[in-house]
């Protein structure tokens, strides 16, 4: 059941039977997904009750000197969007806690009106994650753009009782899909800390200041920027809390007049890191924000910011509140980035910040690269590296949360109940296979968690090593798969297996699996190095000892005709390779039950 780029080709007449087969049959969605979907979800007055709209028209007083709206301006109207959108969830006063990355993709002119929508894709126990998407407006042309997408996290807050908050039901195929990866994104922004330190720890971050030549290097304390500012109530909510958006918008200035004592220019910002507010300010409260530039790349620069927050100004110790990480570059006539000139680290600290900022940089490509582009635009096997594990980890689990969403699934056959679904989306095939297997859901997640068990019940899988142990969950197999209808050598996979247990009830249990590459398992002359782009299992416990155990397989152009095949009836080999996943399961059902003590 894995993808074979080069499996044997078909009778001429699949493709043609395929065809006919899918223009012929009625449509039928998997039956445990129509239940959720109400009527509403489907009709041109469907509006999810936690959107929340805002437009502003950008005026000259909203803009620098360019013209353009500020950032610091429209972080505040992002950060009141999306504020409003998850208290009218809770149903109570929220602070920002987070905010992730921002990728600026378009300015905004005086003049043209930005357009701001915000919904909760999920609410945990007393934190939501808001989704906000940005564009603006021409008037006068009608043109739109898209500015930017925003991500984040606000905790619900009263004064005298803890909050419990009310889980989002999702109902279109967008708010599933968001619902679902929120969950795994939640997990990303809990490790963010500890993924720095593992890559600065365990790789050898190569600095250049020996080579690069003195005399043409700023001084990175001529870059130091440092500013007070007293908290009012206009900056505060109702509670008397600052605002997060005004305190983004005060770091995004003085991180501009770092930026500019470099390039002595006016620089753009064009993205920032993630926004992490480690504790509250009030009214009254004397915030300190701390800037400097922590490196210059060739055409981009990194500025440090740090807000500090005392009460009054006899106070000796001061509360480390924020910081954040902005890139900043500098566009000539023709929007393209200069050259600009290198940085000189201060001995110690400032060292210490010019090569963190190097490792930051390469988990922010890591970042925009695995997590936010689109799954079409990657290759089918991405290397591994420590650096950037737990974003492909991400990206693993995420792709086959986001398959398992899609609401346009197709039931093409079933044979003693079990069911075969295909799903036609944009250049791929994908076919998913689901039973209900009388075990406890737990318990058949471990047993297919280890791909080393697999060649008992899975003809496609003859051999099975384990390569590396990356975490609890997270492991990386060596597969080797027979050949089969003639063919001369057999394939191998390395393949990312990524396990995920239930965030809440509901959700599942999921085996993501997907194709990775790794220096010591190059490409061999006595195997065919086959790919899979995304494939697993999903556990859902219908009862007690009763599992239904999903499978679902992403299928490239190289497996249309095997997978056509066996949709179209002219083979069994799904089925007979599902029911000996049943029978596996069954036979050792009693096997790792001291284990589930751990789940």
């Amino acid at each position: 059941m894995l993808n074979r780029a080069d499996k044997c080709q078909s009778t001429g007449d699949t493709s043609q039977s395929f065809a006919s087969m899918f223009s012929s049959r009625q449509s039928r969605k998997s039956t445990s997904r129509a239940e959720d979907d109400g009527a509403m979800a489907d009709g041109e007055g469907y509006r999810n009750p936690t959107e929340v709209q805002m437009s502003q028209l950008v005026l000259p007083s909203h803009t620098n000197h360019r013209g353009e709206l500020s950032v610091g301006q429209l972080l505040k109207w992002i950060d009141t969007t999306a504020c409003l959108s998850a208290e009218r969830h809770a149903g109570c006063p929220c602070v920002t806690a987070s905010m992730d990355d921002i990728y600026f993709e378009h300015t905004i002119s005086v003049g043209h009106v930005v357009n701001i929508k915000a919904k909760v894709n999920r609410a945990f126990n007393s934190s939501m994650e808001v989704g906000i998407q940005v564009a603006s407006e021409d008037l006068c042309s009608e043109k739109q753009w898209n500015v930017c997408k925003a991500l984040a996290t606000f905790v619900a807050h009263r004064e005298f009782s803890k909050v419990k908050l009310k889980q989002i039901i999702p109902r279109t195929e967008e708010e599933k899909t968001e619902h679902s990866v929120a969950a795994e994104r939640r997990r990303m922004r809990l490790v963010y800390a500890d993924t720095i330190n593992d890559l600065l720890a365990n790789c050898a971050i190569q600095g250049d200041l020996e080579s690069r030549d003195c005399s043409h290097m700023v001084p990175a304390e001529k870059t130091r920027v440092e500013s007070v500012k007293l908290v009012l109530p206009p900056h505060a909510n109702h509670q008397g809390n600052t605002f997060g958006g005004q305190i983004m918008a005060w770091m995004e200035n003085v991180a501009t007049i770092a930026a500019s004592r470099l390039c002595r220019a006016y620089p753009t910002l064009k993205a920032i890191e993630m926004f992490h507010f480690r504790g509250p300010s009030q009214v009254g409260d004397r915030l300190v924000l701390k800037a400097i530039v922590n490196n210059a790349f060739k055409h981009s620069m990194e500025v440090g910011v740090s807000v500090e927050a005392y009460r009054q100004e006899a106070e000796t110790h001061r509360r480390h509140i924020n910081s954040a990480f902005m890139t900043f570059v500098v566009l000539d006539a023709d929007d393209q980035p200069q050259l600009l000139p290198w940085i000189r680290p201060q001995p110690g600290d400032g060292e210490r910040r010019y090569r963190e900022a190097s490792a930051r940089k390469k988990i922010r490509l890591d970042r925009k690269y695995i997590v936010s582009c689109k799954q079409t635009e990657m290759p089918l096997s991405v290397p591994w590296d420590p650096s950037n594990q737990v974003y492909l980890s991400y990206n693993n689990v995420s792709s086959l949360k986001m398959l398992v969403a899609k609401d346009n699934w197709v039931l093409s056959s079933e044979i003693n109940q079990v069911r075969l679904y295909t799903l036609e989306d944009d250049k791929y095939l994908s076919f998913h296979m689901e039973m209900l297997v009388h075990v406890d859901t737990a318990q058949a997640f471990l047993l297919l968690s280890d791909l080393r068990r697999r060649p008992e019940w899975d003809k496609h899988y003859r051999s099975v090593e384990l390569v590396q142990q990356v975490d609890e969950d997270d492991t990386i197999y060596h597969v080797i798969s027979p050949a089969l209808c003639g063919d001369a050598k057999p394939q191998d996979f390395v393949i990312l297996a990524s396990r995920r247990k239930p965030c809440d009830n509901g959700d599942p249990y999921v085996i993501a699996l997907r194709s990775v590459t790794l220096p010591t398992h190059r490409e061999m002359p006595e195997y065919r190095r086959g790919e899979t782009l995304c494939s697993g299992f999903c556990f859902w416990r219908e009862g007690d000892q009763l599992t239904k155990v999903s499978y679902y397989n992403q299928a490239t152009s190289g497996f249309l005709n095997y997978v056509t095949t066996n949709v179209a009836g002219l083979s069994s080999e799904f089925y007979n390779t599902f029911k000996a996943c049943e029978q596996f399961l069954l036979d050792n059902r009693n096997d790792l039950a001291p284990s589930l003590q751990t789940l």
